[in-house]
Formats: structure tokens, sequence, C-alpha cells
């Protein structure tokens, strides 16, 4: 039997500022492939080269990634400001469509940092700009130096709701992630529930409320040693059974149409 199909959300890629190019990080291919046991499909987000519709058609479920450009603020009606970053429309256009349409087929989706703030704003949210220029809040920002290993290594804790989705998920309500971003949910969207906060009190860990499908998503960058780190893999893990449930479904619906 045939894996699911995941569309991994690309960015564009500027390639020595001359060519530009459709690009998905290998962690997040592995993490599809090696935990979720899905094909990995990387998917130009564009709306002249792509629809919701198709991709809806052609994927199982979708990885909204992490990526440098920011969602616009004008998706929450906001005026765009030095602090808001660098942007990338072609993909607001795709994910948040694409979120929405998840949430109302039941189509599974794992949001991942910027994936993350994507389903927030999706649902009708807000962001701050920049986390670490809030009152009591730390540094959630990727450090400026230091090998791989040590940009991606355990900083803070996130504490889940007890009994919530995600303490059942991971058989506790207190785990360690990485932190790489600088943007962060001020206002929860309609039918967002925030399951898990660091300890300075920014939004981890959400799902959407009452979603038919997989909603789970995360601030933290759980692609990072998805297959051996103990808060990644069982997170993986439950997305690839939402999408093989989804995937049998699907083709139980076809079978009985060609029957």
């Amino acid at each position: 039997m045939s894996r699911p199909v995941v569309g991994i959300i690309g960015n564009y890629l500027d390639i020595e500022g001359r060519y530009r190019g459709h690009a998905g990080g290998v962690i997040n291919s592995e993490a599809v492939a090696l935990v979720s046991q899905g094909v990995p499909l990387v998917i130009p987000a564009d709306p002249r080269l792509v629809s919701v519709e198709d991709l809806m058609e052609a994927c199982d479920g979708f990885l909204l990634t992490g990526g440098r450009p920011n969602v616009h603020p004008s998706e929450y009606g906001e005026e765009a400001t030095e602090a808001h970053g660098s942007f990338e429309r072609e993909r607001d256009a795709i994910t948040l469509p694409l979120v929405r349409a998840c949430v109302e087929r039941g189509q599974p989706f794992l949001g991942i940092c910027r994936g993350f703030q994507e389903v927030n704003v999706a649902m009708g949210g807000s962001l701050f700009p920049e986390i670490r220029d809030l009152p009591g809040r730390m540094n959630h920002r990727m450090p400026p130096d230091g090998t791989l290993e040590e940009k991606f290594a355990l900083r803070h804790i996130v504490k889940f709701t007890k009994g919530g989705v995600f303490n059942r998920l991971m058989g506790t309500d207190e785990v360690m992630t990485n932190t790489l971003h600088g943007q962060g949910i001020n206002r929860a969207g309609a039918r967002i529930f925030i399951d898990g906060y660091a300890t300075d009190g920014t939004p981890e860990a959400i799902y959407v409320k009452d979603a038919p499908g997989f909603t789970l998503s995360v601030q933290w960058h759980p692609e990072w040693n998805a297959a051996n780190d103990p808060v990644s893999r069982p997170l993986f893990e439950a997305f690839g059974q939402a999408l093989e449930d989804f995937a049998s479904a699907r083709r139980g619906r076809k079978l009985l149409r060609t029957a």
C-alpha cells in the first residue's frame, strides 16, 4: 500500500542573488519520511503555480514549515512596520486559505514555527512582531553564532494543559524544546486552543478546537532530530497516524465510487 503524500510548504530561496528557487529543509523531509512514514513533496507556495484545491487533491496532508519571512500583518488588520521583518505574500496566499480548507475538510496538517503562526492568523488571530521586546519575555530568536547543533539546542520549558491533547500525547505536562522565532501569538484566533506555554507566557502549542482532523501546531522546531528526540518523535508519529487514517478513508471513498 502506498504511503500518504505530505505537502511540505516550501519557501523562496535566492541563490547567489541571481536565481530564485523553491526550497524545503532536508530535516523536514526526513521527519516526514522516516517518522511520519509519508512521502515528502515540497510545494511551491505560489498561487500563480498551484491552487489550494490542487494541493488538497494531490496531498493527504501538509507540513506547514518555518521560514524567515513573516505573515504580512495586513492579514490580521495591522500596518507593516520595520519590526515585522520581511514577507512572502505568495506563501500567505496559499497557506492561509489552505489551513481553513483543511480544518473544514478534516485534512491533517502539522504547523511549525511560521506554520504555527499561519494557523493562528488563518483562524482570525494576530501576532506580536517581536516577542523579545515585550516586558517579561525572553529572547526566543535563534542564537546568531554557533553550530547548527548549538542553534537547535533545547533552551526552554513548555508547560502543557494538564490532561490536554499535548499532555496525553507526550505523556507529561512539561517538556524542553528549542526556540528559533521572533514573532508569536498576540490574539488567539477563533477556535484556537493554546495548549502549551513557555515559562515567560509565550504560546507554544495550539490546536483548532472541534476540528475533524489533526491540527496540532507548535512554535518550536520538532523537525530537528525528529527520529530521536522524545518530544519530536511522538508528535510526528501522531501526525503520521492521522495521515494514514485520512489517506485510507480517501482510498475507501474512491473505491466506493468506482464499484
